[in-house]
Parts: C-alpha cells; structure tokens; sequence
C-alpha cells in the first residue's frame, strides 16, 4: 500500500513500540486501537489481545478541514489509546489531529508492518538434551524452531524475513547453524530455507515429497525421506512423511517433540485444499486422517506437539510456547477420535477463507516466482489460515 501525502502538523506525536504495545497486551491491560486502515483490512487482520478493544475509522476521514462530530463518537474520551496504520505515516497524521482536539492518542511505530516484525524466542520444556526453541510471530501465528545440541543447532521453518535471527541467535549459544528444514511448501510466509543457504552456507533440507509439486531452486539443497535422520551435534532429528494438509508434508521427531508442521495444531487441524483446491480436499482430508491416526496419534502422550502455526484460538502451555502434549489434544480435540468418514465431512464442513496471497507465496517458495525482499515481506501479511477452522476444535 502506497502512503498517502498528508499535510503536516505542528504537533508532537508520540509513539509506542510493536514490542511495548505487545507487552502491555500480554499483560492484560486494558487498550483501545483506533485502526485508520480501510475497513476490509482491518476485518481480515488485526491486534487482538483478551482486553483489546477497536475502533476502525479510515485516515481519510480525518482529512477534511471541518470535521465531522461523528467520527470522534467511538473514542475514548479520558483515557490513552493507540493509533495504528499499515506503514505508520498517516496514522501519525491522525493520532496529531486527535492529540489537537484534546485526545490522549498515541501511534504505533511503523503500523501494521512494525507489528509483523516482532519475532519472540521461547524455550521449550523437553526430555532432550538439546535446546529447543520456539520463534512466534504474533501477527501471523508462524511458529519456527531452533533445535541446538553442541556446537550445532538447525531451524526448522525458518521464515526468510528473520533469517538472521537463526544464525545470530545460534552464534550466541555456541553453535553453528547446520541446517535449515522445511515442513512443507508453505502457503503463508516466505521460507527463509534459500536465503540461509546462500547468504550463510547453511545445508537446506526439505521433505522428498516436495519435490513433486515442481521446486525449483536456485540454489543446491537436500531432501529428506520418511524414515530418514539428520543429526545436530548428538541428537537425531527423524522425518515422519505425515500427507494432507500437502501431500509433501513432513513431521520431525526431535526426542519426545513432534515437529508437526501444518498437520496438527493445538487447538485444530490441518485444512485439505490448498493443493489441490476443493476437488482434491476430500481425499486429502481422508489422508490426512491417517497420518493423525497412524503416524502422529500413535506416539506416547507425553511427546509434545509443535506446530508451525497457533491461531487466536490458542492457549500458551506453562513455558510459554504454543505447544501441547498428544495426550492433552487427545483429551480435548474431538475431532482426533472421530470414525473417519464423520472426520473428513466435519474438516470440510466450515473452513475459513484462504490465506492472502496464498498463490504467489506457493510460487515463491516453489521457486517458481521472484519475490524481493520487500515484496516477500508484504506478500506474509495477514493471518495464515492454515488450520481447517478459525475456532478452536478443543474444548
């Protein structure tokens, strides 16, 4: 989106951080967003938070000269709320023309896009050895991981804006990045598999059977097969081919974490038809009921599910990370003991909109399309509607 030119205010405006307004969401407080952006943006995507409240009123309505009362009816009137755009500029503007009619406003820095660049570390609780963290990103709901053991470590689907995070962070405990490893060929974000390998030498790894649905990268790379290992220092890394979300979708087992990809979330499961479309969703929901089934349900209860994406829907575990034991899905997601002919009708039953862009980020991370940086960075924003329904599936 182009910034509009907007007439300048002799007013100071201040601003808040993506990561202070994040910390003051988790925390609980009480907030209230004014988001300047058209009304279609801010339904398919905005900051949600247990006591955030919103108000969604374009910047263009704040620029005639003689405003009109109507617009300041759903502001708060004596107390602070942040101003937000998508790039950060006219929501300035706004939060300049509110702070001249006695408004406590404040605006986000850099809007929505300073929102998308908060990346968030967590270790998890493991039996392992090895060091496994979780990367969030709150305005997406992508999940990554850093697995370290030694003076190794690898990351498994990496996002190709933050692929420096990976190698820094590594570096910082003792380690070398030796690999980068995809799920799947994702629909959502940019994979930062290539990047890693060409601007750092890292070994890019992603599942055999990828290959069919045509990748075609520039740069050399390696694929593993179900059944195949890979080792980070002393720990095994093990790929368990897990169709139906794709029929190249792969799970890892790292100790007692299952690294499930798009296949099983926390709170729902996979959706069937951004391969093939809705033709092709029936038998992939049917394949993916038996990867569930026979190739993720059936490890112990205590191995823990890390996927590679959390909704809106989902609850933090005790350490902070958007994870959960098979054992507590088992309990909770319905879904999971469901006859298959009932699974299959019930996963198409009602599954939300697609998620933006989803064609060009499938041809980018195929290879098949160039996407620049800033390019790639535009087309990940929004939510990744990955799972099979909005709501979560648990109780």
């Amino acid at each position: 989106m182009t910034e509009p030119d907007l007439p300048e205010l002799d007013v100071e405006v201040p601003l808040i951080e993506p990561e202070t307004l994040k910390e003051r969401i988790d925390a609980g407080e009480s907030l209230t967003i004014l988001d300047n952006r058209m009304s279609s943006e801010f339904e398919e995507w905005r900051i949600e938070g247990e006591n955030v409240s919103h108000v969604n009123i374009p910047y263009f309505e704040f620029l005639d000269e003689d405003l009109n009362d109507d617009v300041f009816a759903d502001l708060p009137e004596d107390e602070e709320f942040v101003v937000l755009c998508a790039k950060g500029s006219s929501s300035e503007y706004v939060a300049g023309i509110l702070i001249e009619e006695g408004y406590d406003a404040i605006a986000l820095e850099e809007g929505m896009n300073g929102w998308a660049s908060i990346y968030e570390y967590t270790e998890l609780d493991t039996e392992g050895d090895a060091v496994v963290a979780q990367y969030q990103r709150p305005s997406s709901g992508c999940l990554g991981y850093l697995i370290v053991d030694g003076d190794e470590a690898a990351v498994i689907d990496p996002l190709r804006y933050f692929s420096d995070v990976y190698v820094q962070d590594a570096k910082a405990m003792g380690a070398e990045l030796k690999y980068a490893i995809d799920t799947h060929i994702h629909a959502d974000h940019i994979s930062g598999v290539r990047t890693l390998v060409e601007d750092h030498g890292v070994t890019g790894i992603i599942p055999e059977a990828a290959e069919d649905r045509g990748v075609d990268y520039d740069v050399a790379y390696d694929t593993i097969a179900d059944g195949e290992t890979l080792t980070i220092g002393t720990t095994e890394l093990e790929a368990i081919h897990t169709p139906g979300h794709t029929t190249g979708m792969t799970t890892y087992n790292v100790d007692n974490v299952l690294f499930t990809g798009d296949g099983l979330f926390i709170e729902s499961v996979a959706r069937p038809d951004l391969e093939d479309g809705d033709e092709g969703a029936p038998d992939a929901a049917a394949m993916l009921y038996d990867s569930l089934q026979e190739r993720v349900l059936n490890h112990d209860d205590h191995f823990i599910v890390a996927s590679a994406h959390f909704s809106d829907a989902a609850n933090p575990a005790e350490d902070g990370t958007y994870t959960a034991t098979l054992g507590e899905l088992k309990d909770t997601m319905g879904a999971l003991s469901m006859p298959k002919d009932e699974f299959v009708e019930f996963i198409l039953s009602d599954m939300p909109p697609r998620p933006a862009n989803y064609i060009d980020i499938i041809e980018t991370n195929l290879g098949v399309q160039e996407s620049d940086d800033d390019r790639a960075f535009e087309l990940e924003l929004g939510p990744n509607n990955c799972a099979a329904s909005n709501e979560a599936l648990t109780n």
